[in-house]
């Protein structure tokens, strides 16, 4: 399993306050704290806890945060391949509201010109169950040596919009994606035209509402969201319900019960 993404951010996530509405605000926290994070490293996590090989390659400073990151992964299990990142290790900044709404404030996104040792990540795509391309300032570049090693290609295109060209190597590469709603003006349409370019199955997570997924035979699912539960910190649940997908799909359970429980 290898996963093309750059290395867990750094989280400070902040709770049980709104998020500013577009004027000067101070925000007083309920609390706060710092986690690895970050699409790539989240969906790594957990897979590992999981059970799963996992490969990831990863651009990683030579800085704090970077040696955070380094000693979590290891610890969880993670195969970790990082590259140096000279512009030091990608971090965010959360503000979360109650009902999980977010601003994410980008504190260092990582070097687009990542110098990543090419040969030793198209030998372990090669080998891999699933590639998962993630999107990341360097990932496109490592895109057409996915495609090249025939291997099935999995993405998750966030709160993409429906219509930016930035992510349309990933879609054009994968054949299953995962998509936030939260910009989409209607998901399922955009589902559909997936589905009609060949993809295996598309899926849209929805926040309270679930999620839904179509697959390349017409059929739809619905997964609703578990009720009355507590909700502790929303961060990273798109990670965990993608890996929980995937860990379903590569055990062999159909899509409708294809995402088990994990454990944050």
């Amino acid at each position: 399993m290898d996963l093309l993404e750059y290395q867990g951010k750094q989280l400070f996530a902040r709770h049980g306050v709104p998020v500013p509405d577009g004027r000067s605000a101070t925000v007083h926290p309920l609390r706060h704290h710092e986690a690895i994070g970050g699409a790539g490293a989240g969906k790594a996590l957990n897979l590992a806890r999981l059970g799963v090989d996992v490969t990831l390659f990863a651009g990683i400073g030579e800085d704090d945060a970077g040696r955070h990151v380094r000693v979590g992964l290891v610890a969880a299990g993670v195969d970790l391949r990082a590259t140096l990142d000279p512009t030091g290790t990608a971090q965010h900044v959360n503000l979360m509201d109650p009902d999980g709404g977010r601003i994410s404030i980008m504190l260092a996104n990582g070097s687009a010109d990542l110098a990543f040792d090419q040969v030793a990540l198209a030998a372990s795509m090669a080998e891999a169950d699933v590639i998962v391309a993630d999107l990341a300032p360097w990932t496109p570049r490592a895109v057409p040596a996915a495609v090249a090693s025939g291997r099935p290609i999995w993405t998750d295109l966030h709160d993409h919009d429906g219509t930016s060209s930035w992510h349309a190597p990933f879609i054009d590469a994968a054949e299953v994606i995962f998509v936030s709603h939260d910009r989409l003006p209607d998901p399922r349409t955009f589902l559909g035209s997936l589905v009609e370019r060949g993809k295996r199955f598309a899926v849209c997570t929805m926040g309270a509402d679930g999620a839904i997924a179509l697959d390349a035979d017409g059929r739809e699912y619905a997964v609703p969201a578990v009720p009355d539960v507590e909700i502790v910190d929303s961060n990273g649940a798109g990670d965990g319900f993608f890996a929980g997908t995937l860990f379903g799909v590569l055990d062999g359970a159909p899509l409708e019960v294809a995402p088990p429980s994990v454990e944050r």
